[in-house]
């Protein structure tokens, strides 16, 4: 179990990583492994300013987990209107939001009883 906590940590933080490199915003991540039931251990949730920026944060968080760890989501759904995309990695899903899309469906409400963590921009 600790090899696979080991590289669940190392996926996320490859994840927040290509996050950043273009500059996503509003980056959550939701600890779901206190919930039963649930369909994963993470949720990692971010914010893109258009259909473009949505695309290019898919894209970058594709690029840096393959090129760093060989993984590839075992589903992407939502690139053909790039509003709500998700990355689904198993243990971990990603969404990238477009901001009013973010704000409709609440995903932090929703999982309330999930720790949730703002993670800290790291780039000015």
């Amino acid at each position: 179990m600790q090899k696979t906590q080991a590289s669940t940590d190392e996926l996320i933080a490859l994840i927040i990583d290509g996050i950043e490199d273009v500059k996503g915003v509003e980056i959550n991540l939701l600890d779901l492994r206190e919930i039963e039931n649930t369909v994963c251990e993470y949720f990692v949730i971010c914010n893109g300013t258009s259909n473009t920026h949505v695309n290019a944060i898919v894209s970058s968080i594709q690029k840096k987990v393959s090129k760093t760890i060989k993984s590839k989501p075992w589903k992407v759904e939502g690139t053909d209107n790039s509003e709500w995309v998700l990355l689904d990695y198993v243990d971990v899903v990603v969404h990238v939001f477009q901001r009013p899309i973010r704000e409709r469906y609440d995903i932090e409400g929703l999982w309330g009883d999930a720790k949730l963590t703002t993670i800290e921009r790291s780039f000015s």
